[in-house]
């Protein structure tokens, strides 16, 4: 990871001499993470470093370490600063993360604590001491410098810009009590609070060697940590619109109870941008407060899983996990919440074969019935996972179906990632691999713009395979994916599973499509969870929701990359013959469509990995692409 390192003392001579460098400086070593830096927060940089130079200055800790825009562990989420040095009274390292404002005015969103709403701004924003306390409890619970001393790290939020009266509210929040906040009239407040942590005299260099060296804490994986979530204590730290969404449908809720009101939340983030989390913490915290709240999902293996894990033991906990045609019969606001995870998965109707004949004669729109049952529905949803015909979720079909019911919607955008090791980069280099973010752009190479993140092509499944497990014999975890191009076999009579994966010489059977195990499979629910889950390959059905340390994909023939006849740049073939997934072949579904949805499962497929991403195409051309895209940085880096 690059690191952005100054002492006081030189911070503030390089500030004053040429601020423009230190923001030069900034911006290049965060590009080296895949970040690219706008006008707005150059112009921060210049508004805030200044007057923080100067107050650590003016309190005498020219010794201390500063680090810039310190990345938190596995997301793309960047602290401020953070001081590194010395307690003045144990002697012990001492550190300090500080979240810089500009704000000059400011006041709690409709008497909500947690929730800020900014003159000028379009969204709203978490008090600043939730927000600071919340990268210090992530820290705490990520990085191993601090696993036996929590104590050493601390938070403070300073509105540097702003008086008392301009942010009084904030002032007199009870979330003051997470972390101190100050203003700039508090200006010699802010440096008495860095002198009772910081020392003088001492220098900050081995405090910030050790936080920069620090290992990271294996990753909270989802369904690790789901039966505490609901049945004990919150288990997850939410950073910034995270805790806003949930403090948002916290004070939804609460409002809909005292003012017989009803609302709709909208979230909408990519794949790793932590809306399972959310969903989750959100359950939880209903939960404890005894709200009535259901979670509910399209998928089957999703919702099996949480069952399976969360509700272990408890019938009445695995009820709380439902799915989305379930609520055809459902009481109008019967639910004080109804939680729509992975609502890209939202079908036309909750009708199927099963479907009772008076039910499908009086069948109303998937949407609607949702919204109707409960008084906060809240959606999660990335349109640009929908990877079935008939799914329909995306933030305008949910936004026009609430507005004809007179609905208002919050809709809150999380642009920040949390899968993929917290790679926005990788997830920047998949959509344009794949043509998803900008069809002109065509793909580029990935040239460690983050180096968190591992990204590979393998010549065969058997390099794909080995591979994988060796870092699963280093204790990660590990799966294997693949298009839907081969035919999926039920088990033999005699329990072992057929090997329809078949390239070359190397075979290995699909997952499990059934609810029960099968000759030492795990079921289809619980594929991505289980260990015994790598001896199978996934398809995108079962895989869609989950994450594990390293992502093995197949790109099969249904998609290939064919360069232009007249040398110039090449493009994706969609090729509908080799598909097997029957949803996608229907006659119903149009070429356009299924161009679409094929490149939407490649992206699901590709975006499982929280370390690296191995990737194999059985097409040769294809692989040369993407030999060409993914080998940049290893050619860069040869003598």
């Amino acid at each position: 990871m690059s690191v952005i390192r100054y002492s006081v003392a030189t911070l503030s001579s390089s500030l004053a001499s040429d601020l423009s460098s230190v923001e030069n400086h900034l911006a290049d070593q965060l590009s080296h993470q895949g970040v690219h830096v706008g006008v707005g927060e150059r112009r921060s940089w210049r508004n805030s470093l200044p007057a923080l130079a100067r107050d650590l200055s003016d309190a005498g800790l020219d010794q201390v370490e500063v680090l810039l825009e310190h990345r938190l562990p596995l997301t793309s989420k960047r602290t401020d600063a953070i001081l590194a040095g010395v307690h003045p009274r144990t002697g012990k390292h001492s550190y300090v993360v500080v979240e810089l404002k500009q704000w000059s005015q400011a006041n709690l969103w409709e008497d909500n604590d947690a929730l800020v709403e900014i003159d000028g701004a379009r969204y709203l924003s978490s008090h600043p001491s939730t927000q600071v306390a919340g990268y210090v409890q992530y820290l705490r619970d990520f990085s191993r410098a601090f696993e036996h001393t929590p104590e050493e790290l601390q938070g403070v939020a300073y509105l540097h810009n702003a008086t008392d009266f301009g942010v009084s509210d904030l002032l007199a929040s009870e979330e003051l009590a997470q972390a101190p906040m100050f203003t700039g009239e508090r200006r010699g407040q802010f440096i008495e609070h860095l002198q009772s942590l910081l020392a003088k005299d001492a220098s900050g260099a081995d405090a910030a060697d050790r936080l920069v060296r620090s290992k990271t804490a294996p990753s909270k994986q989802l369904m690790a940590v789901v039966a505490e979530e609901i049945r004990e204590q919150e288990q997850f730290v939410l950073l910034d619109e995270q805790r806003t969404v949930r403090d948002m449908v916290l004070h939804q809720v609460k409002k809909a109870a005292s003012a017989d009101s009803k609302s709709v939340v909208l979230v909408t983030g990519g794949p790793g941008s932590g809306k399972s989390v959310i969903a989750l913490s959100l359950m939880g915290e209903l939960a404890r407060e005894g709200r009535a709240a259901i979670h509910a999902t399209g998928s089957r293996s999703f919702t099996q899983t949480l069952r399976k894990v969360a509700g272990k033991g408890s019938s009445r906990t695995q009820g709380l996990f439902k799915y989305f045609n379930n609520f055809m019969e459902a009481e109008r606001n019967g639910l004080e919440v109804l939680i729509l995870d992975e609502a890209h998965r939202i079908r036309e109707k909750s009708v199927d074969r099963y479907t009772r004949k008076e039910l499908r004669e009086k069948a109303r729109a998937q949407v609607d019935e949702l919204l109707d049952a409960a008084r906060v529905p809240v959606f999660l949803l990335d349109q640009n996972q929908v990877v079935r015909p008939g799914e329909m979720g995306t933030p305008d079909d949910i936004r026009l179906a609430a507005e004809a019911k007179g609905l208002g919607v919050h809709q809150i955008d999380l642009a920040d990632q949390f899968r993929s090791g917290g790679s926005l980069a990788y997830i920047e280099w998949v959509e344009r691999l794949l043509g998803l973010r900008d069809a002109d752009a065509g793909p580029q190479p990935w040239d460690g713009a983050d180096e968190n993140f591992e990204v590979d092509v393998v010549d065969s499944p058997e390099e794909l395979e080995a591979r994988l497990q060796a870092h699963r014999n280093a204790g990660k975890g590990a799966r294997m994916t693949a298009g839907f191009c081969w035919p999926w076999s039920d088990p033999r009579d005699d329990g072992s599973l057929v090997p329809d994966v078949t390239i070359g010489s190397w075979k290995r059977p699909w997952n499990l499509r059934g609810e029960r195990s099968v000759g030492g499979a795990p079921p289809s629910a619980l594929w991505a969870t289980d260990p015994a889950g790598f001896g199978q390959v996934g398809c995108v059905y079962t895989a869609q929701g989950f994450e594990y340390d390293w992502n093995g994909v197949i790109l099969g023939p249904d998609l290939v990359w064919r360069q232009a006849a007249d040398g110039g740049r090449g493009a994706w073939l969609v090729r509908r013959a080799e598909s097997r997934d029957g949803e996608l072949t229907k006659k119903s579904v149009t070429d356009a469509q299924f161009d679409r949805l094929t490149r939407n499962t490649y992206k699901v497929l590709l975006t499982r990995g929280m370390v690296g991403t191995l990737i194999y195409s059985t097409d040769e051309e294809t692989r040369e692409l993407l030999r060409t895209m993914a080998l940049a940085r290893r050619a860069a880096e040869s003598p």
